[in-house]
């Protein structure tokens, strides 16, 4: 029987929200108050509505992490579009695995820790905004890079990446901080990309095409 562990403390409501999403949820929903308090009907569903999909946006499920040796597990719903071994990277040095993780405006959109270990490095790079789905957005679009080492000296690289809509990008880490697999650290507001760097070696479990959820998806495993 597969074992699995709580990452973070599981939630204290029915449907728990990021904290980013608070402002947004409140903007929305005052516009909204203004208008049904000035009697205008339309616009006043038509914020409703909107305030009810942008709780639904930042939605922040809780989830049970598979508690499996080695393990890598996704750190982004979506769906896989890209796997590809390359000779080099920007964050980790020598031959690596990649695979992209596009997120539209529907799947949740906190991020978690692929792989326990400690950051080594945190890489931030402003830049344009593409749609994630190109593969010319993992360099030239904003990016923010989290690098891991594990226990055995193994780097696992986590790039977050703005997308077309995607405007901002939180992450809660900082160099030095001890993390766990399934741990949440950061988001991407409004449809985005994740990529995932794995040493040469690894074992993959996932193929292009497949769909994948945050912290119980396993990706592969590392020798």
């Amino acid at each position: 029987m597969k074992k699995f562990v709580w990452a973070d403390p599981p939630g204290q409501t029915a449907f728990p929200i990021a904290k980013a999403g608070y402002p947004f949820i409140y903007g929305s929903a005052f516009v909204t108050a203004v208008f049904a308090l000035t009697g205008l009907i339309i616009p006043s569903m038509a914020g409703l509505l909107a305030t009810l999909c942008i709780c639904g946006f930042f939605r922040d499920p809780d989830r049970l992490i598979p508690d499996e040796e080695n393990a890598v597990v996704s750190p982004a719903d979506g769906r896989v579009i890209l796997i590809d071994t390359i000779d080099n990277s920007d964050f980790i040095e020598g031959r690596c695995i990649k695979i992209s993780v596009f997120m539209s405006v529907f799947n949740v959109h906190v991020n978690r820790i692929p792989f326990s270990g400690t950051v080594t490095d945190l890489i931030y790079h402003p830049g344009r905004f593409f749609s994630a789905n190109l593969d010319k957005a993992s360099k030239e679009n904003e990016h923010n890079a989290v690098i891991v080492e594990t226990e055995s000296g193994k780097k696992i690289c986590c790039v977050q990446i703005a997308g077309l809509i995607a405007r901002r990008i939180l992450c809660g880490l900082k160099t030095g901080d001890l993390v766990v697999r399934g741990q949440r650290f950061g988001l991407i507001c409004f449809g985005s990309r994740l990529d995932i760097y794995l040493p040469a070696d690894s074992v993959l479990n996932v193929s292009k095409g497949d769909k994948v959820s945050a912290g119980t998806s396993i990706l592969g495993f590392i020798n």
